[in-house]
């Protein structure tokens, strides 16, 4: 396996594991991938990177800004994504590793997720990779199926980025 630079003809093996994520009820309040263009926009220009394995995409992760506000600049908030036929052997670990590594050479000095309490695959993965609980968010969104849904609030300092 390795890991490269997520662009934009990755998009469809990219758009189809996000799909997967969304299909599993426990990965994210979306109801659907949006196209390229939105997904592009909403997500920051850099640190997209995607997991290949025999020439196909099984995993991608990318970092998407919390705030315009110039003084949060440095804050940004993960999304891991991993194909079906893959979860378990991790790659969304090695990803992960690999998004701060690259979040941190673009001046990026904390990272946020907020990972549904279910998903405890996801939960022991940033758990893995330096992330503490900061927070526990009742009830913060309704499901497109009326259902209330809490998320843990989770995030990671750098210890090189954002240190002056």
């Amino acid at each position: 396996m390795t890991i490269t630079t997520l662009l934009s003809e990755h998009w469809p093996a990219v758009k189809a594991i996000y799909e997967q994520g969304i299909a599993t009820g426990d990965a994210t309040f979306q109801t659907g991938a949006p196209g390229w263009e939105e997904w592009n926009t909403g997500h920051l220009p850099h640190s997209r990177l995607i997991a290949v394995e025999d020439g196909q995409v099984i995993g991608w992760a990318a970092l998407s800004a919390v705030s315009g506000r110039c003084v949060y600049a440095g804050v940004a908030e993960v999304s891991v994504y991993v194909a079906a036929g893959h979860r378990g052997k991790k790659v969304g670990e090695m990803l992960l590793k690999a998004l701060i590594d690259e979040s941190e050479r673009h001046d990026i000095w904390t990272l946020q997720a907020g990972i549904f309490p279910e998903n405890i695959a996801s939960l022991t993965i940033h758990n893995h990779c330096g992330f503490r609980q900061v927070g526990y968010r009742e009830k913060i969104g309704k499901m497109w199926t009326g259902i209330w849904r809490d998320t843990v609030l989770l995030e990671r300092r750098s210890r090189t980025a954002g240190v002056d």
